[in-house]
Parts: structure tokens; C-alpha cells; sequence
């Protein structure tokens, strides 16, 4: 099987449809990569974004088409 599409196919998804899914989880993760940031220097600001961010995905990850 093709290398591109191995993956994709385990988990129900085309190669295109994992790739859109893999960026938006890629954009959510450098978000909040700049959110924490943010709250180092300002620890009163963004007290649970990131911890409810991560639980998030994890919960999408959880959720995600299965074979």
C-alpha cells in the first residue's frame, strides 16, 4: 500500500481529508504555543486556554473516525 495513504485509510480518511485535519490541529497547537507564551510573561492572562485547548483536542482525537 501506498505510503501516502496507509495512514489516512486506517483511520477512515482520505490522504486530503488527513491532511486538512492534521493542519488545523497544527494551527491550534501553535496558537496556543503564542497563548502560552503570552501567559509566562503575564501569568493573569489565559489562566486555562491552553489546559482547556489541549482537552479539547484530546477529546477530538478520542472522537476521530474510526476503521
Amino acid at each position: 500500500m501506498n505510503p501516502f495513504t496507509k495512514h489516512p485509510h486506517s483511520i477512515n480518511e482520505t490522504y486530503f481529508e488527513h491532511m486538512f485535519n492534521a493542519m488545523k490541529f497544527v494551527l491550534v497547537l501553535v496558537c496556543l504555543a503564542v497563548v502560552g507564551f503570552i501567559h509566562s510573561i503575564f501569568p493573569f492572562v489565559f489562566k486555562k486556554t491552553i489546559s482547556n485547548g489541549i482537552e479539547e483536542l484530546h477529546q477530538r482525537l478520542k472522537t476521530r473516525n474510526k476503521p
